[in-house]
């Protein structure tokens, strides 16, 4: 079973276990997705398969990665492209949460959205905190403290949704991009 496919089970599994009373889904892939992009927007999943080298960039760049696949979803409207969704999810300090990127054709957040979240609720970043991504790109940055506002009493999740962010910036350049006709 390849390796890739063994994480996805692996967090499967975990969702399925952390399923408890402060365990909340807030939406489901294709709501998310329908969120993202305008009604009329035809939404196409997109699978790359990176290469040694484009892994030994982003780990350069100081991004990890579990799988040498990547998924995201491209939005077109009449011909045009509307932009980009990613999901991402990983564990925060002992259980999962999984957010949506929204990004515009130049890599731009256009927003960003949780779609479940295990840790206690207390943990859980507001909408408010979120939007200070809006028109925003990590170009190196989204450091707590410096970049980014944190949250009281979460650092864990802050750092996580950063990372996160700075991740899909770093997938945006190796991949993304040449999908949107090297806009940027």
């Amino acid at each position: 079973m390849p390796a890739a496919l063994l994480r996805a089970f692996a967090l499967a599994i975990a969702l399925a276990v952390a399923r408890d009373a402060s365990a909340e889904v807030y939406l489901a892939k294709d709501e998310a997705l329908a969120m993202a992009f305008p009604e009329g927007t035809t939404v196409d999943k997109r699978t790359a398969f990176l290469t040694d080298a484009q892994l030994a960039q982003l780990k350069g760049a100081g991004v990890a990665l579990d799988s040498k696949m990547f998924t995201y979803y491209r939005g077109t409207r009449g011909g045009e492209l509307v932009g980009f969704a990613v999901m991402d999810s990983h564990v925060v300090r002992t259980l999962p949460e999984a957010f949506m990127a929204v990004l515009r054709p130049d890599g731009t957040i256009e927003r960003v959205v949780m779609l479940a979240f295990y840790e206690p609720p207390e943990y859980a970043p507001k909408e408010s905190w979120l939007g200070q991504f809006r028109g925003r790109r990590p170009d190196g940055g989204f450091r707590l403290g410096r970049d980014v506002h944190g949250i009281t009493g979460a650092t864990l999740t802050a750092n996580a949704i950063a990372s996160g962010l700075r991740k899909i910036e770093a997938l945006y350049g190796l991949v993304m991009r040449a999908d949107a006709g090297g806009t940027r």
